[in-house]
């Protein structure tokens, strides 16, 4: 039960994020969100919730500023898997080498696992025989939740 995750909706009902179980009780006792959804079973003297909805509307326009900050926590949450192989996303790998004027932007940059990082090393995919599996691009909404 407590690797699970519950659901919370803004006031309006629009997604905001997932939280544990255990952070989900926390937030009924404080009466701060409902339940919506519930799931079968108990949790202590409250029903498993899958869905919770804040009781007072939260201001989100923070999720949608650090969509438009590039980090390497960022790119590897955008890309979820290895550009290269689609395996673990460990590295972030900069198509144009920093070496050669490549910067960490959107455009610029793909998570990556060690072994592909490594393989292509100071070079362009194209030099070093790789394909990209993903077209690299600024997000429209928040990757960092």
């Amino acid at each position: 039960m407590s690797d699970s995750y519950v659901l919370v909706l803004n006031a309006s009902y629009v997604p905001l994020q997932r939280v544990s179980m255990r952070h989900a009780i926390k937030m009924l006792v404080r009466e701060v969100a409902v339940i919506e959804e519930e799931a079968d079973g108990t949790f202590g003297p409250f029903p498993v919730p899958k869905v919770l909805r804040l009781v007072r509307y939260v201001v989100t326009r923070w999720m949608h500023r650090r969509a438009k900050v590039c980090t390497k926590s960022a790119i590897k949450a955008r890309d979820k898997m290895c550009a290269y192989c689609g395996g673990l996303a460990e590295t972030v790998d900069h198509i144009i080498p920093r070496s050669r004027g490549g910067g960490l932007t959107w455009e610029n940059a793909v998570a990556a696992c060690v072994r592909c990082n490594h393989r292509k090393a100071d070079r362009t995919p194209a030099e070093a025989g790789m394909l990209l599996l993903i077209t690299p691009r600024q997000p429209t909404f928040s990757v960092v939740a």
